[in-house]
C-alpha cells in the first residue's frame, strides 16, 4: 500500500443521482427485470461468458428521508448452476471500501469456493459511490497534484501534504454535501437489504473480505433476522480508527520483516547476509540506513533506504525474490524483482468503470473514524510509530487520510447476533492483523477458523476453502486452522 492522494482518481468519479440510467431499475417493491451485463454494461469484461445479469436497485441517498432524493445501486447475478439444490443467494463484497463488487460472482466462480455458487445464486454489486452505481463529482484542479519542495524539513513536508489533502477533501465534500455524508458502512448495508428486497428473499448469505467483513458485521447487527448465513475473511476490527489502524498494520509489518530475517538465516549459503536472525536483521537494515544516506544510481534507477524498506515486509510468497534482490542491492547490483505491492465520464451502465474510487473510500473511512484529525497528534503519532517499529521505521499510510474532513463522526456499532457466522483470520497477515479477528470475534460471536498464512482474504484460493463451501451448504462452523501456501524456497 500507499498512500493514495484523493485528487489522482477524482477524474475517474461522476454524478450519477439526478439522471436515471435507461436500463432496468427496480425500487424495493417491484421485481428486477435482469439482463445479460455484456449487453448493458460499458466496457464489462470480455472474458465473462452469458451467466452474469444485471439490474438496478433504486435506494434512498438517505435513509432519515426515504421519499427523498434517490440513487441507482448496480447489482449482478449469477444463478445457481444446480437449481434443484438453489436453496438461496449469496451477496459477496471484496473490501476496500471503495471496490467494485459487481464482478465478484465471476471471480468466485472461478475460485477453489465456486461450489457456493451450485447451490446458490451469487450477486455482487457496486456500493454507492463506486463505478456503475451513482456517485459524486469532483473534479481535480491545477496543483492538486502538488508535492512539498524537498528543501522543507520532514515535519513541514508532512504539514504541507495534510493541508494540501484538507483542501481536496472540503472540497469534494463540499461538491455533494448529502450525498458524502451519507457514504457510510451502515448505508451500504441498508443497501445490501434493499438488493435483499428486491431479489424477493426473506434471507441472504454474504461473503465478505476485509472492510468487507466490516459491512457484513454492520448488515448482522441491523439486519440479523434477514441473515441466512455469513461468512468474514481476513475481519476488521470491531471500532474503527484510521490511526490506530496504522499501529496495527505497521506491528503487524515489525514482526514481518523479523520472520523475513530468521527465513533469511536458513539459507545462509544462498543470501550470504548469516546464519542467525539477529544478525541478518543487522544487515538488513544497515543497508537500508547506508542507502538513506548515500543513495545510489544503479542502471538509471534510483537505490535508496526506501528500496530496501520495499522488499522488507513483503508476503512470504515472495519472500525468495525478495531476498535476492536484497543481496543484489548489497553488492552493488541491480535487482531482477521489483518489490511485491500487496476513470471515465457518464452514469450508470454507461460509465467506464475503473474498479475502485479512492474519494468513496475517504469518504466512507472518515465518516466512521474516531480518531483525531488535526495535524499536530497525527505528527506526534507517526513519530511514536517510527519508533515503536524500527524495523521498519514507517510512519503509517492511514493516518493523514482524513486530514481536514469536516463531518461528524458516525461510527460503527455492531454487536452479536444469532445467525450463523463463519470468520476467518489470518495468523501472518499485516493487511487486516490476526488480532483484529479475535477482537471481532468477541464483539460479534461466531467462529474463527485461522488460516497459516499472511495472503489477505485467501481463504477462497485454498484448498479449505471446501470449508467456506460447507458452512453455506449446510451451516457448519469451524473453529479449527488450516494450512496456508507454502514459503517458496531459493531457486
Amino acid at each position: 500500500m500507499c498512500r493514495n492522494r484523493v485528487a489522482t482518481v477524482l477524474l475517474a468519479t461522476t454524478l450519477a443521482t439526478l439522471v436515471a440510467p435507461a436500463f432496468a431499475s427496480a425500487s424495493s417493491t417491484s421485481p428486477l427485470d435482469w439482463m445479460l451485463c455484456k449487453d448493458v454494461a460499458t466496457d464489462w469484461q470480455p472474458a465473462d461468458d452469458q451467466r452474469t445479469e444485471c439490474a438496478m436497485v433504486t435506494v434512498p441517498v438517505d435513509y432519515a428521508k426515504p421519499d427523498g432524493r434517490k440513487i441507482d445501486i448496480a447489482v449482478s447475478r449469477r444463478k445457481a448452476t444446480d437449481p434443484g439444490k438453489r436453496r438461496g443467494v449469496v451477496l459477496l463484497n471484496p473490501g476496500g471500501p471503495g471496490q467494485s463488487g459487481i464482478h465478484e460472482p465471476r471471480w468466485l466462480t472461478d475460485s477453489k469456493a465456486a461450489g457456493i455458487g451450485v447451490d446458490h445464486d451469487l450477486i455482487g454489486f457496486d456500493p454507492r459511490g463506486v463505478d456503475y452505481s451513482a456517485d459524486v463529482t469532483c473534479p481535480s484542479l491545477p496543483g492538486d497534484d502538488a508535492e512539498p519542495p524537498s528543501s522543507l524539513p520532514d515535519e513541514e513536508k508532512a504539514r504541507f501534504v495534510f493541508e494540501h489533502d484538507a483542501k481536496v477533501n472540503q472540497r469534494c465534500v463540499a461538491a455533494d454535501p448529502e450525498f458524502v455524508r451519507n457514504l457510510t458502512t451502515d448505508n451500504v448495508a441498508r443497501d445490501m437489504d434493499r438488493i435483499r428486497e428486491a431479489l424477493g428473499e426473506e434471507k441472504i448469505g454474504f461473503y465478505g473480505v476485509s472492510w468487507g467483513t466490516a459491512l457484513g458485521a454492520a448488515y448482522r447487527t441491523r439486519f440479523d433476522s434477514h441473515v441466512d448465513r455469513m461468512l468474514l475473511d481476513s475481519p476488521m476490527a470491531p471500532t474503527f480508527d484510521v490511526g490506530a489502524m496504522d499501529d496495527a498494520m505497521m506491528a503487524a509489518a515489525d514482526v514481518t520483516v523479523r520472520d523475513f530475517a530468521g527465513w533469511i538465516a536458513r539459507y545462509d549459503a544462498v543470501f550470504h547476509f548469516g546464519d542467525t536472525q539477529p544478525t541478518v536483521l543487522d544487515a538488513l537494515l544497515t543497508l537500508r540506513d547506508e542507502l538513506t544516506e548515500h543513495p545510489r544510481t544503479v542502471n538509471g534507477d534510483t537505490v535508496d533506504g526506501e528500496t530496501v524498506k520495499g522488499y522488507l515486509a513483503g508476503p512470504r510468497r515472495e519472500w525468495a525474490n525478495a531476498a535476492k534482490a536484497l543481496a543484489a542491492l548489497r553488492d552493488g547490483e541491480a535487482p531482477e524483482a521489483k518489490p511485491a505491492s500487496g476513470g471515465g465520464a457518464g452514469f450508470g451502465w454507461d460509465t467506464k468503470p475503473n474498479g475502485h474510487n479512492v474519494f468513496q473510500q475517504t469518504a466512507i473511512l472518515c465518516n466512521a473514524s474516531e480518531g483525531p484529525r488535526d495535524f499536530e497528534s497525527i505528527w506526534q503519532r507517526r513519530l511514536d510509530r517510527v519508533r515503536a517499529y524500527p524495523a521498519v521505521a514507517s510512519p503509517g499510510f492511514w493516518n493523514g487520510r482524513c486530514a481536514g474532513w469536516p463531518l461528524p463522526v458516525q461510527p460503527w456499532t455492531f454487536t452479536k447476533g444469532s445467525s450463523p457466522l463463519q470468520l476467518a483470520g489470518h495468523v501472518y497477515e499485516p493487511v487486516t492483523p490476526i488480532g483484529w479477528a479475535v477482537a471481532m470475534h468477541e464483539r460479534i460471536g461466531g467462529a474463527l477458523l485461522t488460516i497459516e498464512d499472511d495472503h489477505h482474504g485467501s481463504l477462497s484460493s485454498l484448498p479449505c476453502a471446501s470449508k467456506a463451501v460447507e458452512f453455506f451448504s449446510t451451516g457448519k462452523t469451524s473453529d479449527e486452522s488450516c494450512a496456508g501456501a507454502p514459503i517458496p524456497p531459493p531457486q
